[in-house]
């Protein structure tokens, strides 16, 4: 599952793992693995990224549309938390 859109960003933008890397001090192996979702950035850092591309955040993840989930939503599984507590 692909959670960030950084791939796309970088290639749109031009961005190299080696500049990235020097910015956050960090390896340009570890950015690779962001860049390919292999590994995730924490939320400080995809903002601090954004903040360096002067772009939206969410523009850096990938669109949650739940439209077709049919897994159990919070307010169900609570409910059957409740159900199983009486039994």
């Amino acid at each position: 599952m692909q959670l960030n859109r950084l791939d796309e960003v970088f290639k749109q933008r031009k961005v190299q793992n080696r500049v990235l890397a020097k910015y956050f001090d960090n390896t340009e192996e570890t950015i690779s693995r962001w860049r390919h979702n292999v590994r995730q950035p924490s939320v400080s850092q995809l903002n601090e990224i954004a903040k360096l591309l002067r772009m939206n955040i969410k523009d850096l993840l990938h669109d949650s549309d739940w439209s077709n989930e049919t897994s159990q939503i919070y307010e169900e599984f609570k409910e059957s938390l409740k159900e199983s507590d009486n039994e």
